[in-house]
């Protein structure tokens, strides 16, 4: 057969053939990158809608049930918001609502770990964070600080809580914020509920325990006491140094609010060198206490270049994302006593008001006391009672059912003393505490004489677990126009105890010290005491 014949009849050399499988090759190949470009651009479409679909809206204009009249809501470049209302309803009404556009997914994962119920969100791994914090009961604290609230300022808490509730209505979880889309992979059932008063103050309890002192060096001390001497732990813990660097405070009178003239504005103040920090705290404020203040500074007029005071305040809390700050501005649109506010400064997201900040009158500052306001107990128990005073008391019992997400619920007994609730039993330091107590007095050892029979257990005492009113001073600080009414504010700022900072437009620089600190017998707080 010719050659001709040959490629007529299909029985072509292979050479040709290779170009067009090649052609073949690259088409699909082409097709297969251009249809991956799509689907990337389609997943990245999908995925910018997805996240943006939870951004609040800071243009235009909402129309919501619960507001008296109309609200302006500006945002600078930065996305700080200035809320101007004329009613104190509509302002904290505003604020929750913005809170929660930006925010909620926080005030939600907070008010979760102030209740103890961070396993109904996470499942089982959040057992033992969540029986520490029922043990302590913030919430339950925080309960009954609301049930005590005056009229005026349960009225500001529920108009913010109907704010955030007014966000939350008719929105699904992911349209509130990514994380829940996220979280509904593991935990489908979860719905969000209604935000409540509570929810606000107990978020003031977190803050307290935060800022709270010396209870890890207490239980430090207790273990190292049971293998070192008194005077080796002492080496580990030396006292501050207070012949090198002595501290000088003012002694305050109550005096009223300072008049126009220089000399009246500094007549209630004498400056005073203590030998110590305890001493300090005695001047300051005529009761027993311990702590170093920190990084706050009011300058007075006489010593900067405008003549006027400058106050510079630095919390230093704890670094986080998102900062645990949430910067805002609150206007009446006409001050009056019904509406009193024109405050701008840091408020926390979940708590209406602003916690530091400035008016049109005056600015204030907080930084942490660093007192000791925290005590650990070693109790006897025998049975459903402890020794106290010689004598067996009934311990007080309750039972709090714990959810689990993806899990059976949970069953715990909380046991507590006069002093507090038992915490051994919730963590491998308290324990070790318990298996091998010391107590001590004035950072020394002490073996309790005629110590009764039984199983030994830890307690603990804090300030915060008792019933407060800071939940109202935020409000009267943001209110106050001079120093009688800045220091009538911080009277009730009870828990956690603070350096508070103050100056006023009309030149007045000032400071004082709020909050409750124990009243200890002869132990000073160093190492735990006999139940």
């Amino acid at each position: 057969m010719s050659k001709t014949a040959a490629a007529l009849s299909g029985d072509a050399p292979d050479a040709p053939v290779r170009p067009r499988l090649g052609r073949r090759i690259g088409l699909i190949a082409y097709s297969v990158f251009v249809g991956v470009v799509v689907l990337a651009l389609i997943a990245a479409g999908v995925g910018v809608w997805f996240v943006n679909r939870s951004f609040p809206q800071t243009e235009g204009t909402i129309a919501l049930d619960g507001l008296s009249g109309a609200v302006t809501v500006q945002r600078s470049e930065l996305g700080i918001p200035t809320i101007t209302a004329s009613s104190t309803d509509d302002l904290f009404f505003a604020q929750g609502y913005v809170h929660a556009q930006d925010r909620f997914w926080e005030m939600d994962f907070r008010r979760h770990v102030t209740s103890g119920r961070l396993a109904e969100l996470f499942g089982e791994s959040q057992l033992g964070t969540d029986a520490f914090l029922r043990t302590l009961g913030w919430r339950e604290i925080a309960e009954q600080e609301v049930a005590a609230l005056d009229e005026t300022t349960l009225s500001y808490y529920q108009s913010y809580a109907d704010g955030v509730n007014a966000y939350l209505a008719d929105r699904d979880e992911a349209d509130i914020s990514l994380e829940y889309a996220v979280l509904g992979l593991q935990n489908a059932p979860y719905e969000i509920e209604p935000w409540t008063p509570a929810d606000s103050v107990a978020w003031l309890k977190a803050m307290a325990w935060d800022l709270r002192s010396n209870i890890e060096t207490e239980t430090e001390r207790a273990l190292l006491a049971t293998t070192y001497t008194d005077e080796q732990v002492l080496e580990l813990y030396p006292p501050y140094p207070f012949d090198e660097n002595p501290v000088i405070v003012p002694e305050i009178t109550d005096v009223p609010a300072a008049t126009e003239t220089a000399d009246a504005a500094t007549a209630g103040i004498r400056w005073t060198e203590v030998a110590d920090v305890v001493s300090a705290v005695s001047t300051l404020i005529g009761g027993t206490g311990e702590g170093i203040g920190s990084n706050s500074w009011v300058v007075a007029g006489d010593y900067t270049d405008t003549g006027m005071p400058l106050l510079a305040n630095d919390p230093h809390l704890g670094a986080s994302l998102p900062s645990v700050w949430y910067q805002a501005g609150l206007r009446c649109s006409v001050v009056s006593d019904t509406c009193p506010f024109d405050v701008s400064g840091f408020s926390f997201s979940g708590v209406p008001g602003i916690i530091i900040g400035h008016n049109a009158s005056i600015a204030w500052g907080f930084t942490n006391l660093t007192t000791d306001v925290v005590d650990l107990y070693i109790e006897k128990l025998d049975g459903d009672q402890y020794w106290r005073d010689g004598q067996l008391v009934d311990l007080d019992t309750r039972t709090e059912t714990l959810k689990v997400a993806g899990g059976e619920d949970v069953e715990l007994t909380i046991r507590s003393t006069v002093h507090g609730p038992i915490v051994s039993g919730l963590t491998a330091d308290f324990d070790a505490i318990a298996a091998d107590p010391v107590v001590g007095t004035a950072g020394a050892t002490v073996t309790p004489t005629a110590e009764p029979e039984g199983e030994s257990a830890v307690s603990i005492q804090w300030t915060a677990l008792q019933p407060g009113t800071t939940a109202t001073a935020i409000f009267e600080l943001n209110a106050a126009t001079d120093f009688t009414g800045f220091r009538a504010a911080a009277e009730k700022f009870v828990v956690p105890a603070q350096n508070l900072i103050y100056a006023d437009v009309t030149g007045n620089i000032g400071y004082q010290t709020p909050g409750q600190l124990p009243i200890r017998g002869a132990g000073d707080g160093s190492l735990p005491q006999p139940g």
